[in-house]
């Protein structure tokens, strides 16, 4: 079977719009949160989010797109182009059949709908978008990437809440794998920052109310955490069979080695506390992908800053890699820009592409007060430099999906 490789990262972030700006602020340790601006919270228990700032639509789709399209769309086109133009892959006719669309997303446009809502009530059902359905629907987002770019292979959005982003990197590695495909337009996004949704998630007791303080909100495993912090953006990842991108002499940026999905089947948001879910998924991975535990050396965490997570999640890893995980390197991207849900997977897997790249490991920023139960290396507040050879992404989402994914520098020819 074929290997799979990564040739082109796009990204649209609260800590920056476009790749490079988002990895640089990365390892600085930027928070991306602050005051909700999308609406008036002034009400709310929770009144700060991580939002995408300054990004302009109209930059890399047409006025017309823009305007009929949710914003989810428009973030998961941005990092497409980027992507594109980052593998210097161009989609055409002569390769557009056996290039897919594997972009995932939690909420689809659910902020349209939502906004169609008060339209209905306010002025009448004459008075309702007829493309409604079709701009909010969760495929939605891989289908007009595919109808904007041209590419014409397996297109499929895969819905699997805070681990969707991840999923489809393992979904993407099946179809090359399989030979469906040559190269996967792969990733997540996410853009639902609205009143309806930050009223639910505040209810549920899932968010930070650190409303004074936004920028120190997001604390993964630290014990003075109260919550995620919500966030929107978008990550997207070229993965292409290794005898294409070397035939047509791509930059390969790191091996995608594959994964495993798991289920807890024990709550619909909350983790199981005994981590056996997210241990099968680690270990279910790290068997996918031929790699022994002490041959990891980082974990991208799905770090999300909430009670339930973080102390569940070092169990787990504690399981998995017995005394090596006192020697890891865990770090959560989270802790700059908050929980992007759909796309939180993808964000994490850029960040990991680009530590082996670069052999740098972004901060879990705002690690100021130590958990007893939480007592591995998170990297606290400062980027390290490592040799680092293989890592591993984690993302566990609402509903007990456990998608673990294992990268590593790639192999010279």
């Amino acid at each position: 079977m074929s290997r799979v490789v990564v040739t082109g990262l796009g990204a649209v972030t609260p800590i920056g719009n476009d790749g490079s700006t988002f990895w640089e602020n990365l390892v600085k340790g930027v928070s991306g949160a602050g005051p909700i601006t999308a609406f008036d919270a002034s009400e709310f228990p929770v009144r700060i989010c991580c939002e995408v700032k300054d990004f302009d639509p109209n930059q890399w789709m047409d006025h017309k797109m823009a305007r009929r399209t949710a914003r989810v769309t428009h973030f998961a086109l941005a990092a497409t182009r980027q992507a594109l133009d980052d593998a210097n892959l161009v989609v055409d006719g002569g390769n557009a059949e056996r290039v897919g669309v594997v972009i995932a997303t939690g909420g689809g446009g659910l902020g349209m709908l939502e906004d169609a809502t008060h339209v209905l009530i306010e002025r009448g059902p004459r008075s309702v978008n007829p493309l409604l359905i079709p701009t909010i629907m969760p495929n939605a987002v891989s289908c007009l990437v595919s109808i904007e770019t041209g590419a014409r292979g397996p297109v499929l959005t895969s819905t699997l809440a805070c681990a969707s982003g991840s999923y489809s990197l393992l979904e993407s590695y099946y179809f090359i794998q399989r030979d469906e495909a040559d190269v996967i337009i792969a990733g997540g996004a996410e853009s639902v920052v609205t009143p309806l949704a930050v009223a639910s998630l505040a209810r549920m007791g899932a968010l930070s109310e650190r409303n004074d303080d936004p920028t120190r909100a997001s604390r993964p495993f630290d014990a003075h955490r109260d919550g995620f912090v919500y966030g929107e953006g978008a990550a997207v990842l070229i993965l292409e069979s290794e005898e294409h991108a070397r035939a047509r002499g791509a930059h390969i940026y790191a091996e995608l080695l594959g994964g495993r999905l798991t289920g807890d089947a024990y709550h619909i948001t909350a983790p199981d506390p005994s981590g056996t879910g997210a241990v099968r998924a680690m270990r279910g991975a790290l068997e996918a992908a031929g790699v022994q535990p002490m041959d990891v050396d980082v974990i991208y965490a799905h770090g999300t800053s909430t009670p339930l997570n973080d102390e569940t999640e070092t169990r787990a890893i504690k399981q998995v890699f017995n005394e090596h995980a006192h020697r890891l390197a865990i770090t959560s991207t989270k802790s700059m820009v908050g929980h992007i849900m759909g796309g939180a997977g993808s964000i994490s897997a850029f960040g990991a592409v680009k530590t082996l790249q670069e052999g740098v490991i972004p901060p879990t920023i705002n690690y100021e007060y130590p958990d007893p139960k939480c007592d591995l290396d998170y990297v606290p507040n400062r980027a390290r430099t490592a040799d680092v050879k293989v890592v591993m992404v984690n993302a566990f989402g609402f509903g007990g999906q456990n998608v673990c994914v294992v990268l590593r520098r790639p192999v010279l020819a």
